[in-house]
């Protein structure tokens, strides 16, 4: 087992779990399991390490009632690509490693009893980007939305799109900014919580367009990367730019939640976009 290693949440060298994990907000250096037990939170400044999707299922659904759904859809490789290695490859490679077959696993879950319907975002499936088969489970889930008369609730993590895909990949944009639309024109509540990163195509689509917007402390979240856009318009950009904090500040997001609270929280707001509205009789 590695003693330091500054990696993916945790993992040595050689892929082993270490015993300490560097935050790569603040540089602290924290015991592996004081950072567990703070739900892989970093002690010190609160930063939201990325979790995989069953973890995320653990900390908001109801032990037992989540359900999938759409795992037959996937990804093909319909333009041929090849970089270093053939798309068809990377693809069967990140599939080894994920029971949800793609970027985004979805299905049907209770959270404090309430019915609802979960997008979870898997940043470790190819970055999260989002190609031709998570485009079409967000739109499914939409669908099943509008079906079941369900609140949507969608964790977004993503690079943006997938390039090996390309103009497939970007009319997930249009696709899945329709399917949201159709269920804001229903009635449907849909929440998203911006998790890190929230990036890219992802960013400029289905993530910023639901009914109430949340994200996990110190998210980053935006389309285009900070040089980028400091080569663009030729100014520095200001501290903490593209961090949820600012976009709180600047009220581009409603609420930033810490995980200890994502669930009751999710709750009391499915409470007020679901139930009835109390009415007196005077």
């Amino acid at each position: 087992m590695a003693l330091f290693h500054r990696g993916e949440r945790g993992k040595g060298r050689r892929g082993e779990e270490s015993l300490w994990i560097e935050c790569p907000f603040c540089g602290q250096i924290s015991f592996r399991k004081e950072v567990e037990r703070h739900l892989w939170a970093c002690p010190e400044c609160d930063y939201h390490h990325p979790v995989s999707v069953d973890q995320r299922i653990q900390l908001v659904a109801d032990e037992g009632s989540f359900r999938p759904l759409f795992t037959e859809v996937g990804s093909a490789d319909p333009l041929n690509f090849k970089d270093e290695k053939r798309y068809s490859q990377r693809l069967q490679e990140a599939r080894k490693t994920s029971p949800w077959g793609e970027a985004m696993a979805c299905g049907t879950a209770r959270v404090l009893d309430r019915e609802v319907l979960l997008g979870i975002q898997d940043f470790s499936f190819l970055g999260g980007s989002m190609g031709s088969a998570v485009g079409e489970r967000v739109c499914r889930l939409a669908e099943e939305a509008l079906r079941s008369e369900s609140p949507l609730i969608l964790f977004p993590a993503s690079g943006g799109a997938r390039m090996q895909e390309g103009l497939l990949s970007l009319m997930q944009m249009a696709r899945t900014s329709m399917a949201l639309a159709s269920l804001k024109e229903a009635g449907i509540p849909v929440i998203s919580v911006l998790t890190d990163p929230t990036t890219g195509g992802v960013a400029a689509s289905f993530a910023l367009q639901a009914d109430v917007i949340l994200a996990e402390p110190r998210a980053r979240v935006g389309f285009a990367g900070p040089r980028v856009i400091e080569r663009t318009v030729g100014e520095k950009l200001p501290p903490g730019f593209q961090r949820a904090e600012y976009l709180l500040e600047h009220g581009l997001i409603d609420g930033i939640v810490s995980r200890t609270q994502m669930r009751d929280t999710l709750a009391r707001i499915l409470g007020l976009l679901v139930d009835p509205v109390v009415r007196g009789n005077g």
